[in-house]
């Protein structure tokens, strides 16, 4: 029995692993430089500790198009309230430390 539990647990971890590897792929290429930037240095800093809920929320925020969250991250705007997240609230508040 505890045998069957840790190999549903190491699966478990495994398909959030990859679920984090997709998303990774999918914020590092949004459609414009600078938002690419932006939302590497994001994920880099965050999306490992993501839970479940935490992926799920950062998926939709994938899904806001390229243009109206650069706008929110740019301050031109606040984010409807059906959009407002942990994470997306997380990413707002993020700053971008410019490469030396």
């Amino acid at each position: 029995m505890a045998g069957q539990v840790r190999c549903v647990l190491r699966e478990r971890r495994s398909d959030l692993d990859v679920w984090r590897r997709k998303l990774k792929f999918r914020s590092d290429r949004r459609g414009f430089r600078e938002l690419d930037l932006y939302m590497q240095q994001f994920t880099d800093v965050h999306l490992a500790t993501f839970d479940e809920r935490q992926l799920g929320e950062f998926e939709a925020v994938l899904d806001i198009p390229d243009q109206h969250v650069f706008d929110l991250i740019m301050e031109r705007g606040e984010p409807a309230a059906e959009l407002r997240t942990e994470v997306l609230d997380l990413l707002l508040s993020f700053r971008y430390a410019a490469p030396r």
